[in-house]
């Protein structure tokens, strides 16, 4: 009865605003070095998470030990769409976060236009963390704390603020829209804790964005090239500023 218990409280996670649910290692390792607050912990058997976080990420093991339960291992198979290979599922808060604190962190703000892709946005998500952005704005439908989202960003939604927008406001920061017939970038672009602004992977920009934008951007490319896939966009263009280099 317990264990059915666990099965239900997981999936009544994954419908929960106020949850997230982390499938797998990695995306529980960084919940906790940045101090997620960890409901609970489950697995089929304990020795598999403990040990991959024994040799990748052993900072963590004592408080894994401390959220982990074990639970039968065809109730584990059912706990999410796909089991993850490390053995491990877990439930946690998510952050509460506003809008006007991400807008007083230090560094640039990405802001992804009705992004639909979610393994794209996690990756959008993992690369803004690596390179100190103020946090990642969405628009539109897909919820940017969703289960697959958490996937592809390994759980760094907790190393900085990431918030879904229904409208960007008035705001005191520079707008930059990434678009094919913008200037080019440099790292002088990004020196002034912009917005910056990318368009989704197939309808690209809403015309509303490039009209308030105060300068379009674009990423130089060879001849023949039409685009990049969307985190491969961002992280270019924050890495412009942190290398200190023209792009």
């Amino acid at each position: 009865m317990e264990s059915q218990s666990f099965l239900l409280r997981v999936h009544a996670a994954y419908k929960d605003p106020a949850l997230v649910v982390l499938e797998g290692l990695h995306a529980l390792k960084h919940a906790i070095r940045f101090k997620a607050e960890v409901e609970l912990a489950l697995t089929a058997d304990a020795s598999v998470p403990e040990g991959l976080a024994a040799r990748l990420a052993p900072d963590i093991l004592p408080q894994l030990r401390r959220h982990l339960v074990e639970v039968p291992a065809d109730v584990f198979a059912r706990l999410a769409p796909k089991a993850p290979a490390s053995g491990i599922i877990a439930i946690a808060r998510r952050p509460d976060v506003t809008l006007q604190a991400i807008l007083e962190r230090p560094g640039p703000v990405v802001l992804l236009d009705r992004p639909t892709h979610p393994g794209n946005v996690g990756a959008v998500v993992r690369v803004s963390a690596a390179a100190a952005a103020a946090g990642v704005l969405t628009t539109g439908q897909l919820d940017p704390w969703g289960a697959p989202v958490l996937r592809g960003s390994a759980g760094l939604h907790f190393a900085l603020p990431v918030l879904r927008i229904e409208d960007l406001g008035q705001v005191s920061r520079p707008i930059l829209a990434l678009h094919p017939e913008g200037q080019p970038l440099t790292a002088e672009s990004l020196r002034e804790r912009p917005i910056l602004v990318f368009g989704s992977e197939r309808r690209g920009l809403d015309p509303s964005w490039l009209q308030r934008a105060d300068r379009r951007l674009t990423i130089p490319m060879a001849a023949g090239v039409s685009s990049l896939n969307l985190a491969t966009s961002v992280a270019v263009t924050l890495y412009a500023d942190r290398l200190g280099s023209a792009c």
